[in-house]
């Protein structure tokens, strides 16, 4: 159990930072996204205007010549401000003539395209960084048009930090979330883990809890409640079958001792040993044939055979076995008939054939004289039903569920001939086809119906 604890606490750690990782990547790479995206759209911008704002003055310079230019650029600074604007005019000699910028930059060579770069201010000779473009006029003059980039550079540290604050919410919230879905699934998981551990235990009437959810884990538990269902039911069955055997078998084997032994008198005439014989012969094949049908029930509840599986037709499969037990039926003066149709289903055929033949024989087995057997074939969207139903006295309502127990029989006494496996038999095989055995008191008689998975 330690390990075991040990082993979950692992896991949900891993769970957990497996989703924290996972959501703090995702998180980060659409914040990464949102951060360059508002970047390059303020830069695009910036761009955009600077690009028009020289593209008009640059036509200022060809409509009104240098003193235009100059009229142009000394008409905006009283708006610079408000707009981080930036301007400077100067001769081919780098004289200013006109702007809010100090000087020519250095190492700036004009129309050498979009730079960023820190310039003294004219008004406060304060040194700041500048997004700007410039170009070379006609007359060998210089011009240069930016933007103050302080206010985007704030905004940038804004911008971070709100990434990085989002980011430390999305890692507590992946953190938490996390957490609760490791919870949630642990939980479960831990309930189905303490209820195996009881099974495994000997306490095979635990069960799965089932939340009423509806989700996955209630879908799960439900599979396994009906598994343990069939295991019980299984081990129930073994219990009974084998407590049947050792009570069944313990009598014929002791009188096939007696004949064995009985054959060592020497005052026995030939005559007397020869029944013996005969009646130890009659005691080993009763003895095999129980051995053999359940070795067919064993084989049938396990599902081997299930690759022998094949197209069977069976208003044909009815119609052999009926034919095969027309005689039997003719000696004990009882009539059979059969109606209805079915497809043709996907089955083991000599099983299918045995399972028909042991309802046959049971409904012979009480059927009175001058008395009909009917064999019915129906059919619906889920299975295929085969029914079997005499006229004789019917089962007691509360023995019906035990018809199909093995070593059940209704007979006061049992007979060699009857050691209550037939409709054992008939059950598993129905199983192994995906359906069930069905009986019920018709009044008169007993129907037994052979359902089978489509």
């Amino acid at each position: 159990m330690d390990n075991l604890r040990l082993s979950v606490n692992n896991s949900r750690t891993r769970l957990v930072v497996a989703s924290m990782v996972l959501s703090t990547i995702l998180t980060a790479t659409v914040l990464a996204l949102v951060y360059v995206t508002a970047n390059r759209s303020i830069e695009s911008e910036t761009r955009s205007v600077v690009s028009a704002e020289l593209t008009g003055l640059a036509d200022e310079y060809e409509r009104r010549g240098l003193i235009g230019l100059i009229t142009a650029i000394e008409r905006r600074l009283p708006s610079a401000p408000e707009r981080d604007a930036l301007y400077l005019l100067t001769d081919r000699f780098g004289n200013k003539l006109a702007g809010n910028l100090k000087q020519w930059p250095e190492d700036i060579t004009a129309g050498s395209g979009w730079v960023d770069l820190e310039v003294r201010r004219a008004d406060n000779d304060e040194l700041v960084p500048v997004s700007a473009a410039s170009i070379r006029l006609p007359g060998g003059e210089r011009l240069i048009v930016g933007r103050d980039a302080v206010a985007r550079q704030q905004f940038d540290r804004v911008l971070l930090r709100s990434v990085a604050l989002a980011l430390g919410i999305a890692l507590l919230l992946s953190l938490l979330t996390g957490w609760l879905f490791t919870r949630l699934v642990f939980s479960r998981l831990s309930d189905i883990a303490s209820t195996a551990e009881n099974i495994v235990s000997g306490d095979l009437s635990r069960r799965m809890p089932i939340r009423g959810t509806g989700d996955e884990f209630d879908q799960v538990a439900g599979t396994l409640n009906t598994m343990l269902d069939r295991i019980e039911e299984l081990i129930s069955n073994l219990r009974t079958t084998s407590n049947s055997i050792a009570h069944d078998l313990r009598s014929p084997l002791s009188r096939l001792k007696q004949r064995v032994e009985a054959l060592s008198d020497p005052n026995k005439s030939d005559l007397d040993r020869e029944i013996d014989i005969a009646r130890a012969t009659t005691e080993v094949d009763h003895v095999l044939r129980v051995l053999g049908q359940l070795t067919e029930i064993s084989r049938a509840e396990a599902g081997l055979g299930r690759e022998q599986f094949e197209d069977v037709d069976l208003h044909q499969l009815v119609a052999d076995v009926v034919d095969l037990y027309e005689p039997v039926a003719a000696d004990q003066n009882v009539r059979l008939e059969v109606s209805g149709q079915a497809k043709p289903i996907q089955g083991h055929r000599p099983l299918l054939s045995q399972a028909l033949s042991n309802l046959l024989d049971n409904a012979l087995r009480y059927a009175p004289e001058n008395s009909t057997i009917t064999v019915t074939l129906a059919e619906d969207i889920a299975c295929t039903r085969v029914s079997v139903r005499d006229e004789g006295p019917g089962v007691p309502e509360q023995d019906l569920p035990r018809l199909q127990q093995p070593f059940v029989t209704l007979d006061p006494a049992r007979t060699e001939r009857n050691a209550g496996l037939g409709l054992a038999l008939v059950a598993a095989i129905s199983r192994m086809h995906g359906g069930a055995l069905k009986a019920r008191n018709c009044d008169p008689g007993l129907e037994t119906t052979l359902k089978l998975a489509r």
